[in-house]
């Protein structure tokens, strides 16, 4: 009798998408090609980024996964995961680079509406033909309710006032003459802790994101965290964030005008009345691939 074929772990097809600017690549699957539910399976999340272990791309910590959205051919849905140093997966937040990702990876020309389920964001992003860049458009007024989640322009954090920001994600933006330079990174994670609190989050959760602006003859200057350390530009939705912040009437922000300069470069964002542009964002594929997706079964 011969022994009985080994069953092979089920798998599912990925792409890892690099967006320029961002920390790192990520993770795109799409939904259609996951099991129901598939986003609550924590070891199974695990599982899949161990998949990428002796590959060039192991060490992503962020996932995203996109679907067609009902009755709209023109628009998609997407969720954020975001895989923290300890192991954990935080679902709460969003990550615009990651979106865009998700809308390279689909493929389809032309402009393209996102909901962001995770955050409540529509994203219009439209891309600029030959250029292979892309304009992304958060469609919700930055001076409109919610915007400011305690309701006030300006708190006040262990001595600090600092402005409080719900647009993309939730963050804290802080003038850095109000911060010794010597141990900056240590403060900001001490203000972005209070600020959890304060909005409800776990100290210790990936919300709020938090940054330091200068604001000087040669324009607005931004650094900021992101999970692990410096953010080696500035996160896209902590570009709407900051444009939003600045459109408001008595934050800590001054009015957004021209480029943004970050530790590696600029990056350009514009307001209306509806909506907030982030502008000249840019992604590529980096590779396909078929990773294993292991399904509990139980009784």
């Amino acid at each position: 009798m011969g022994t009985a074929p080994t069953e092979r772990p089920p798998t599912t097809g990925a792409t890892i998408v690099r967006a320029h600017d961002a920390p790192g690549p990520t993770l795109v699957l799409r939904a259609d090609q996951l099991p129901p539910g598939a986003l609550a399976l924590r070891g199974e999340l695990a599982q899949l980024l161990r998949g990428l272990a002796g590959t060039p791309h192991a060490g992503i910590n962020k996932i995203a996964v996109y679907g067609q959205a009902p009755r709209n051919p023109h628009a998609l849905h997407y969720r954020f995961v975001q895989a923290l140093p300890d192991g954990r997966f935080d679902f709460r937040a969003g990550c615009g680079h990651s979106l865009l990702a998700c809308v390279v990876a689909d493929g389809r020309p032309g402009p393209v509406t996102v909901r962001a389920v995770t955050t409540g964001d529509t994203v219009l992003c439209e891309p600029h033909g030959d250029e292979g860049t892309y304009t992304l458009s958060f469609l919700r007024p930055p001076t409109g309710p919610g915007t400011l989640p305690t309701g006030r322009p300006v708190d006040v954090l262990d001595g600090v006032p600092v402005s409080l920001v719900r647009y993309g994600n939730p963050y804290v933006f802080v003038d850095a003459r109000h911060l010794p330079e010597q141990d900056l990174h240590d403060r900001l994670l001490a203000l972005r802790a209070r600020a959890a609190r304060l909005l409800g989050h776990p100290p210790d959760s990936a919300l709020p994101k938090i940054a330091a602006f200068t604001d000087g003859p040669e324009g607005l200057a931004v650094r900021a965290l992101t999970v692990g350390g410096w953010h080696p530009r500035l996160a896209l939705t902590g570009a709407a964030a900051l444009a939003a912040a600045g459109a408001i009437d008595g934050t800590v922000v001054p009015a957004v005008r021209g480029p943004v300069r970050t530790p590696t470069g600029t990056v350009t964002v514009s307001t209306a009345s509806d909506r907030v542009r982030v502008h000249h964002k840019r992604a590529e594929v980096l590779e396909g691939l078929r990773l294993p997706w292991r399904i509990h079964a139980t009784a």
